[in-house]
């Protein structure tokens, strides 16, 4: 989908402040993935706390995604998958958002800003970092 495209469409429906503060963020974690590139440059105001708490662990971070997502290596997965992953992550250590709104809008994230089937993936990681066991056995009953 083109950037003209998305725009258009994200006009016609109202956004939820909070999910174009993550959208900020998450560009402000992709610029961080490239040496030599700065997030001061970037024409988005986010929140650079949240930045350097997402910085501060990213090696916890990291493991966890790692010993979930195992067919596929870090340094094998697309940057702004990775920053996506981490970002729901920290999202869902950090504030009392429940774990199917954090799964909707890292897929809903990836639809805007991953690869074709960056949605796919990012789904299956994140029902596995942030459903239990409790949440998965109520979905079913649902």
């Amino acid at each position: 989908m083109s950037e003209e495209a998305l725009v258009q469409e994200k006009a016609e429906k109202p956004v939820d402040h909070r999910h174009l503060e993550r959208m900020a963020l998450l560009q402000a974690l992709f610029v961080d993935e490239f040496p030599h590139q700065s997030w001061d440059k970037l024409e988005i105001k986010f929140n650079h706390q949240t930045l350097e708490e997402i910085r501060l662990h990213k090696a916890e971070y990291d493991q966890e995604i790692a010993t979930i997502a195992k067919e596929r290596p870090l340094a094998e997965l697309a940057k702004i998958d990775l920053a996506i992953l981490r970002l729901i992550l920290h999202e869902s250590k950090t504030k009392a958002t429940p774990a199917k709104v954090l799964i909707d809008e890292g897929v809903e994230l990836a639809k805007d800003f991953g690869g074709e089937n960056s949605y796919a993936f990012i789904n299956a990681v994140l029902e596995k970092l942030l459903l239990s066991e409790k949440d998965k056995k109520t979905d079913v009953s649902d």
